[in-house]
């Protein structure tokens, strides 16, 4: 064997198996994460309409939905392992607890919109946890005050508020379509700040 085909013939094995183990990687740590969440429910049907793995019919579709700068989209950008959309609080634990044990980066995506794409991409293998299902916004005049869920837009908390008050209002954002966990809990910067401060001044985190 001459050395030229000895190079060949090493670059086309090393290619072989830097490749090929990939995608049996990432199933791995997808059925093991599945198998993971459910248990921790005792409820072999949790992850129906929950959970979406890279072979979901619906992942591509939910993908999209978060990706503002086009950039993201490009194939040679890492892509979630998995996306969890949560409809209760146990299943954000399950989450969060499953992708500790099994090595995944949790990314939350809360509702709005995120043109850096931090919060859907990432480095390391990661999984979303997309919040849109949790958006409820109960207002309570009474005592000034709402229970806003991390999943809802500031828009939708505005139009909330005004339907039961003229008058009262809240310091945050402009844009309506931002998500108000984002937005919160990154400060949340408003026009009237000077007045009545930034609008995590305004919040108060629940005892779970």
């Amino acid at each position: 064997m001459t050395l030229t085909s000895a190079k060949s013939l090493l670059l086309s094995i090393t290619i072989f198996f830097s490749i090929l183990p990939a995608p049996s990687f990432s199933f791995d740590i997808e059925r093991s994460f599945l198998q993971c969440f459910t248990s921790g429910s005792g409820n072999s049907n949790l992850t129906s309409g929950i959970v979406f793995t890279k072979s979901s019919s619906s992942y591509n579709h939910l993908l999209q939905s978060f990706i503002r700068n086009l950039r993201f989209s490009d194939n040679s950008v890492p892509k979630p392992n998995l996306i969890v959309t949560p409809r209760e609080i146990l299943h954000i634990q399950n989450a969060v607890l499953c992708a500790k044990k099994h090595g995944l980066q949790a990314r939350v995506v809360s509702g709005g919109h995120d043109y850096e794409g931090l919060s859907y991409v990432s480095d390391v293998p990661f999984l979303i946890i997309d919040l849109v299902n949790l958006r409820s916004i109960t207002i309570d005049i009474k005592s000034d005050s709402a229970w806003i869920e991390a999943g809802a837009a500031l828009g939708e908390l505005y139009y909330a508020i005004a339907k039961h008050s003229k008058i009262h209002g809240f310091p945050a954002g402009t844009c309506p379509t931002v998500g108000v966990g984002g937005h919160l809990s990154g400060g949340g910067f408003g026009t009237i700040f000077r007045k009545y401060g930034l609008a995590a001044d305004q919040i108060m985190m629940p005892r779970l």
